[in-house]
């Protein structure tokens, strides 16, 4: 009978000491983030770097933070094609996984969701710029730049400060289209930015041509001899490629700027290569996938060496690195502050608009702090502009943390 109960003793010791050995030393919550993409629609030839920085940003923070709180990030895509109608019809049952937060892609699927996020309680995080439509309060699609017109205007007063000497304002000239919201927005708040800064611009004209136009020599020439020393090109693609070439066939080299969805490393292939692109800048509130040696190239290369990174560095790879750190350092801390077994769409929310999130925990791909409000869904206290430039056929940084002027809505 002693020996039975050693015997019994010694099993349970043992079970005991497997049940201990096999159990986890933090219990593991799985979310399941949404990543809404464009594998077949207009943007499905970069949507690998956009999602491949989102992939590994991912791998990166599950085994280097959310292992430690006790979270695991599991990415889920879902192709909306860049269309509207497509990103409401897969919706619900996005919805149904009950997500805590997601990525949003662009215009289309913050046109469909945007009003139904606040009854949904789902706050998802945007990597393109914001607009002036949707600068409006409680809104839950997170841009992690502040408009395009805030970006562009940082770059008119650099440029007016640093090149133009700051004694007169500069004077630009701007190619957008109607045909998009988005793009036409940036026309009206140039505008708007122009009548009331007249001390800094000095607004030729707004140029508003189709969003693939053949050729664009004789508008170009007008706004060329009306004065223009700098021209923007916030619009499509192909709106960067058709006056790069009319100001080829003119024979001049007034400074082009781009924003980083047509920006110089997406550029360069169509044009030729990088010397077509000599002079010319891109100015936006993240990192410029440029042949510096910075932070963020860094990081990008960490995440290549051992985190599965396979896009290229450029500028889509670059926004959907910058893109998912906001969204994981925003889980981080609402599982800080909440616990990491309890987050919800609602707690991740508060934690968006009441968390000051510092610039130094981005590597370098943020243009500052990112600090979301409810009267804003985008940078508004202290957001900064990061430009590039090229100079002796290479894209280089030329400005970091480049302030943001207070605008107006318009």
């Amino acid at each position: 009978m002693k020996l039975f109960k050693s015997l019994a003793a010694r099993a349970m010791l043992a079970g005991a000491a497997l049940t201990l050995s096999t159990t986890p030393a933090l219990a593991e919550t799985v979310y399941q983030i949404p990543s809404l993409s464009d594998f077949s629609g207009p943007f499905a030839s970069v949507m690998p770097a956009f999602s491949g920085g989102r992939e590994a940003v991912f791998s990166w923070w599950n085994a280097e933070q959310g292992a430690k709180l006790g979270v695991k990030l599991e990415l889920k895509p879902y192709d909306t094609r860049y269309d509207t109608a497509q990103t409401a019809s897969l919706w619900p049952g996005i919805l149904a996984t009950k997500p805590i937060i997601g990525f949003s892609l662009g215009g289309p699927d913050t046109a469909a969701l945007q009003q139904r996020l606040p009854t949904d309680k789902v706050p998802m995080i945007l990597g393109s710029a914001a607009n002036g439509f949707g600068w409006r309060p409680n809104q839950w699609v997170m841009s992690v730049r502040p408009t395009f017109v805030h970006e562009l205007a940082a770059f008119v007063e650099w440029y007016q400060k640093t090149k133009v000497g700051g004694s007169r304002p500069v004077k630009v000239a701007m190619f957008t289209t109607e045909a998009s919201p988005t793009f036409a927005d940036m026309g009206k708040g140039i505008v708007a930015y122009a009548k009331a800064k007249p001390a800094m611009i000095e607004l030729i004209e707004v140029v508003y041509v189709d969003p693939q136009p053949a050729d664009l020599t004789l508008q170009l020439r007008r706004v060329l001899n009306a004065g223009a020393e700098v021209v923007l090109v916030p619009g499509p693609i192909q709106h960067g490629i058709a006056v790069k070439r009319a100001m080829q066939a003119l024979n001049k080299k007034i400074p082009l700027v781009y924003s980083m969805h047509n920006s110089i490393s997406v550029l360069e292939r169509p044009l030729g290569g990088i010397a077509a692109l000599e002079g010319d800048y891109e100015a936006y509130s993240l990192a410029i996938a440029g042949a510096d040696e910075s932070d963020a190239k860094r990081f990008y290369n960490l995440l290549s060496t051992k985190y599965g990174l396979k896009a290229a560095w450029n500028s889509f790879s670059a926004i959907g690195i910058a893109q998912a750190l906001v969204l994981v350092r925003s889980v981080e801390a609402g599982a800080r502050k909440y616990g990491g077994d309890k987050l919800t769409g609602e707690l991740m929310y508060q934690t968006l608009t009441t968390t000051h999130f510092a610039a130094k925990d981005f590597f370098g791909y943020v243009g500052g702090d990112v600090d979301f409000s409810i009267e804003a869904p985008f940078p508004l206290r202290d957001p900064r502009v990061n430009i590039g430039q090229v100079n002796g056929g290479k894209l280089s940084t030329i400005a970091t943390g480049v302030p943001v002027p207070k605008l107006e809505k318009w």
